[in-house]
């Protein structure tokens, strides 16, 4: 008898990822939902949803990402990164399901010295960090078994809308870009991710909830990140690197978002793979998809 799994946020980019691997997990049967299936700010129809599919694990990949459009939409961003996810751990809690929950970088400060490891004080410095690390705190709270929180930083794929994508557009529109180089983190490979999701899930076996952070390995500046974007696709645009002061936006974004992955490493036994071979994967599947379209 298979698992059943519920994806949320199915359509984003760790969701797209997640779809086009789950042919090779035969011994799951998975749904996947979108706002549109699922309305996760409807406790209700979470149960309801859960029941009719007899749902063992969830995967929740839906979040509202608009980081600086949540300075002005508070009230949408609270309700999808916080009360949801309140939901979904109440009714994981309710009928002994286990939740996978994705979380993010944004709930430090961005002015550790070392990479950040998962006991390090939180102090989110945006309405996206906040709402995020209240959708944290009600998990921890609400304490369903055999279920994690995992963070993770800079997200791309080969799916959605994300920065390699705006890099790629903008490189090869303008002879010049100012990129920020004072922001150091690593970037996220979406497909990583979901494969290290889904190589847990049969791993879960835990009385209460444990955070965990995931991102490629290395380091870099968003700078560095558009230089190897170039590099790769032989985009002749000059990179300028310039400071966060002199691009402001509406949200606070840290200055250093580095994540010690020790601990997810070393209890499901994941290796992870070098940031810029991620990369170099994912470019070469935007490219595939680009030629068939």
């Amino acid at each position: 008898m298979p698992k059943n799994i519920l994806v949320t946020g199915a359509n984003g980019q760790l969701g797209s990822e997640i779809q086009q691997l789950i042919a090779q997990y035969t011994q799951y049967l998975f749904f996947v939902t979108d706002k549109e299936q699922l309305d996760i700010t409807n406790k209700k129809a979470i149960e309801q949803y859960c029941e009719n599919k007899e749902i063992a694990v969830i995967i929740n990949c839906a979040a509202y990402t608009a980081v600086d459009k949540a300075e002005t939409e508070k009230e949408l961003a609270n309700k999808i990164n916080h009360l949801a996810v309140k939901n979904l751990a109440e009714v994981a809690k309710q009928n002994q399901m286990a939740l996978i929950h994705i979380s993010t970088d944004y709930v430090f400060n961005g002015q550790n010295y070392r990479p950040y490891i998962e006991t390090d004080k939180t102090d989110p410095q945006s309405t996206y960090g906040i709402t995020k690390h209240q959708g944290e705190q009600a998990v921890l709270e609400i304490n369903p078994e055999n279920s994690i929180i995992i963070r993770t930083s800079w997200i791309y794929s080969a799916f959605g809308n994300n920065f390699v994508k705006t890099m790629l557009r903008l490189g090869k529109q303008k002879q010049e870009l100012s990129v920020i180089f004072d922001q150091i983190g690593t970037p996220t490979h979406a497909k990583d991710l979901a494969q290290a999701i889904l190589s847990i899930i049969p791993q879960l076996n835990n009385k209460q909830v444990e955070t965990y952070h995931y991102s490629n390995e290395g380091v870099c500046s968003w700078y560095d990140f558009t230089k190897a974007i170039f590099e790769h696709e032989q985009i002749s645009c000059k990179v300028n690197p310039i400071e966060t002061k002199d691009y402001p936006t509406p949200a606070t974004r840290p200055h250093y978002s580095l994540l010690n992955k020790t601990k997810i490493k070393q209890r499901y036994g994941l290796k992870i793979p070098y940031w810029k071979d991620s990369l170099n994967e994912c470019l070469n599947a935007i490219e595939i998809v680009r030629r068939k379209t």
